[in-house]
Formats: C-alpha cells, sequence, structure tokens
C-alpha cells in the first residue's frame, strides 16, 4: 500500500462512511449536507439546500456558517475522498458528529436523488470580488446575494455620489439612481459622480456614464423625475433598500413615510457644514426593529434645517457619511453585523469625534406605531427637490 491509500485508510478508521441514500434520509431531519467541492463543480449540479463551501476555505469559513460544534454534518465531495480530508479537518476544529458520504456527488446522482444547479460567480466575478469572497461573512454566497440586490439611491449629489460609487463597486446588481437636476460646475465640489465635461447633463445620466463604467456587470437604472407622492410608491417598490441622500425636509419624510408604509429599510444620511449623521431607519425589521424619521421629528418644519446650497458643506465630508451609508447598505444585504437601526452615528468633522445616540422608537408615532393608520402621504410638499 503507498502513502496516499494508507493516508486514506488511517482516515477511514476515524470517520464513519455513509451511503447517499443515508445522506438523504438524515437530511430529511436535522443534519446538514456540506459540499466541498470548487464552484466549477458545483455549478453541474448540487444537492438541494446544502451548504457549499469550497474545500480550500473550508477551515476559515466553517464555524462562520455552522457554529454549533455538536452539529451533524454530512460532508460530500465529487467521489468521496476529498470529504474524508475535509472530514478529518472538522474533528480537528472541534466538530463531533461527523461523516464522509461514500461515492461523493456522483453516487449521489447516479442513484437518482435530487439536485439542482446553483447558481455561480463567472471568472470574471471571481476576479472582480476576489477580496469579497476570502471573507467569512460574505463569500462567493455573500457575493451572490449582493449582486441579486436592488438598491435605490435617492439623490445624485454629494452624499448620493460615494454611496453609489461604492455599491457599484461592491457588486449590487441592480442599483436605480433618482434625481431630476442636471450638473452644475458649484456640484463638483463633493458630488463625484461627476466631471467637468458632463456639466449641463442630466446628473442620472452623467451618474450612469461613471458607475457603468467602474462596473460594467451592473445595471443602473436611471430615474429623472422628481420624487413626489403620486410616484414615490412605483420607485421604491422596484428596490429592495432605499438610499437617502436627499437634502431637505419635505424629501425625508417623504422617503420615511413610504418606507414604512412599504416595509422597506431606509438608510439616512445627512450633512451641515462639518457635521454628518447616518442610521438605518427599519420599524418593519423582523428582529428588533428599530424608530423611523417621525419618532425622532413627528411633523416637518421648513426651519429643522438648510440645505447645502443654503449653508455650505464642507466638501469631503458627504463622502465620509456616504461611505459609511455604503457599509450600512451593504450589511443589510448580506445580513451581517449590526446595523445602525435604533442608532445613530453622529460626526463631527471639526473635532474629529464620533458619537452614537440611541433612538427609540415612539409609541405614538403617527407612521410607525402599532396603533399607527396609513392614510396617504400628507404634511409633505408634492413635489421635492434633492441635494444641489
Amino acid at each position: 500500500m503507498n502513502a496516499k491509500d494508507q493516508r486514506i485508510s488511517d482516515i477511514q478508521k476515524k470517520i464513519p462512511e455513509i451511503s447517499p441514500a443515508e445522506a438523504r434520509k438524515l437530511t430529511e431531519s436535522d443534519a446538514v449536507l456540506l459540499d466541498v467541492r470548487e464552484s466549477d463543480e458545483v455549478a453541474q449540479g448540487s444537492p438541494i439546500g446544502s451548504v457549499r463551501m469550497g474545500r480550500a476555505y473550508l477551515e476559515l469559513n466553517i464555524e462562520q456558517e455552522i457554529p454549533d460544534h455538536s452539529k451533524q454534518i454530512l460532508v460530500m465531495c465529487q467521489s468521496g475522498i476529498r470529504s474524508l480530508f475535509a472530514s478529518e479537518s472538522l474533528q480537528m476544529l472541534g466538530y463531533s458528529n461527523v461523516s464522509s458520504i461514500k461515492g461523493g456527488f456522483t453516487q449521489w446522482k447516479n442513484e437518482g436523488h435530487p439536485f439542482e444547479l446553483p447558481p455561480t460567480l463567472n471568472a470574471d466575478a471571481k476576479e472582480r470580488y476576489a477580496r469579497h469572497i476570502m471573507m467569512p461573512n460574505v463569500g462567493e454566497k455573500g457575493q451572490l446575494m449582493l449582486m441579486n440586490s436592488k438598491v435605490l439611491c435617492i439623490g445624485a449629489g454629494g452624499i448620493g455620489s460615494p454611496v453609489a460609487m461604492y455599491l457599484a463597486a461592491a457588486g449590487v446588481g441592480t442599483l436605480g439612481i433618482v434625481d431630476h437636476d442636471i450638473v452644475d460646475r458649484s456640484n463638483l465640489q463633493r458630488q463625484i459622480l461627476h466631471r467637468e465635461n458632463t456639466i449641463g447633463i442630466p446628473k442620472v445620466e452623467s451618474a450612469k456614464q461613471t458607475l457603468s463604467g467602474l462596473n460594467p456587470s451592473i445595471n443602473v437604472v436611471t430615474h429623472q423625475e422628481h420624487i413626489d407622492a403620486d410616484n414615490v410608491e412605483e420607485l421604491l417598490n422596484q428596490y429592495d433598500i432605499i438610499v437617502d441622500g436627499s437634502d431637505n425636509i419635505p424629501t425625508r419624510y417623504l422617503i420615511n413615510d413610504a418606507c414604512v408604509h412599504l416595509g422597506k429599510p431606509n438608510v439616512h444620511g445627512a450633512v451641515f457644514r462639518f457635521e454628518g449623521q447616518v442610521t438605518v431607519f427599519w420599524p418593519g425589521r423582523e428582529k428588533e426593529p428599530g424608530p423611523c424619521y417621525r419618532c425622532l421629528f413627528p411633523t416637518p418644519s421648513n426651519e429643522l434645517v438648510l440645505s447645502c446650497s443654503q449653508a455650505g458643506v464642507l466638501g469631503v465630508l458627504p463622502g465620509v457619511i456616504g461611505l459609511l451609508q455604503a457599509v450600512e447598505t451593504v450589511k443589510v444585504i448580506l445580513g451581517i453585523g449590526n446595523p445602525l437601526v435604533g442608532r445613530m452615528m453622529y460626526y463631527d468633522a471639526l473635532d474629529a469625534s464620533v458619537a452614537e445616540l440611541k433612538m427609540k422608537r415612539n409609541p405614538d408615532c403617527p407612521v410607525c406605531s402599532e396603533n399607527a393608520t396609513w392614510t396617504g402621504y400628507h404634511g409633505v410638499d408634492v413635489a421635492c427637490d434633492l441635494d444641489k
């Protein structure tokens, strides 16, 4: 017996082997079928409901995917050899109930057990998103979630620019941009989506040029229009997550009310001269729902804040806030970390300080409380301007 065969024989003495039929029966209870083949193999088929994790990243990612070390894990490869080695590694990591499936996927398929052709990343996507794929909290599964997501950016201005650029770079599959305005030279101090040669053209078209040049694989959808009570639901219903980069009070209330009514997470950001804030308004969240904008400010007032065109803003500040909004958006898409729900991050650029403000739901909120009755969009202007 050569060294390789001896090694396999030694592992077989430690690792139980089961047939595909036995594995299928166990998965009908509480066992997890772990497919450790590489993505090109998985693309040819994989058992329905299996956890797919390439052997190369197994030790790095397994505890993120299966944190319970007592969980029964059934390991599959193509022929039943790599699964033995993978099972041994799992035992060394402390997983106490691990088995290898004899014959692997080849035998599974030959016996007629059900499988599916799961979506996978192509070669270009693997290269572009390589730094995401190697991260335990993202991986190929998370990247596919990003590529299947739909995000609407309200405004292609100072805040919307960095949000859109980083979400496009991250691979968000469908990125909507709402803005009715055209590019002005005074925008270029902070609105990095736009260029000198796009002055005078619609901001949404300038944004699409930039974003498509950055990542041609995504779908950039432009909405060159005022956002108002008549079109807000039609716009928002096309997307999973709303990122509010507006710069005036009426728009913020309109977006808030629509997000609450439609159950959409609202990733909110605002800037004023040297100060900025970020939060996620999401009262419809299943786990630990948070407040909405009206919980903090029940009724609109035009005196609450000046726009950037009225008060001025440090050009790089919207970049800081927009990047934080992009981070929160990615977290919401992937379902990872602790998003800023019920918390507001406040940034003071002059002091280089960050503070966190706790926010609670208002039990009497006219929009998101349990006793609230939806009566439509009231107390907001018919048409709302965005960041200029």
